[in-house]
């Protein structure tokens, strides 16, 4: 089994976007907003992140399999059930949804864009490198899987 060959693992990419919006929202001088209701949504949103972040590592963590991205090969078991069912990748779906809270927060529009990158970047560098190897590994469950069940939500 081959190790996935990560460059900055995923939680230093979250936190890296985390500070670009920040810096973004402090050096624009433009594409602030703001509306009723921000800060509520801001922290329900958060609640999910959390909730759906702590979800998926249980599930990994109840069926004996590693939650560590770079080492694929101690990888023992396919989760497919509970959350995996809706997403191939709820813990980066949490922190997917931990940025558009944090964007909010700040209300500066243009970090949609960044978080958008956030996606474009673990798609690239990320999740598709993660894939190849767990579709070496499961092959057609894997397969059928992907098939079945959307990469992100």
């Amino acid at each position: 089994m081959k190790q996935l060959e990560l460059k900055i693992p995923p939680v230093i990419v979250f936190l890296i976007f985390v500070f670009f919006m920040w810096a973004l929202e402090s050096l624009l001088p433009f594409g602030q907003f703001d509306f009723y209701g921000r800060i509520i949504f801001c922290k329900i949103l958060i609640f999910i992140a959390v909730l759906v972040g702590i979800i998926s590592l249980w599930q990994f963590y109840r069926a004996g399999t590693t939650i560590h991205p770079a080492k694929l090969s101690k990888v023992s078991t396919l989760v497919t059930s509970g959350l995996y069912n809706y997403s191939r990748n709820p813990m980066y779906l949490s922190l997917l949804i931990f940025l558009l809270a944090w964007g909010l927060w700040l209300g500066n529009a243009f970090n949609v864009l960044l978080a958008a990158g956030f996606v474009a970047y673990m798609n690239t560098f990320q999740i598709g490198l993660e894939e190849k190897v767990l579709l070496d590994r499961f092959g057609r469950d894997y397969k059928n899987y992907c098939i079945l069940v959307r990469r992100w939500f």
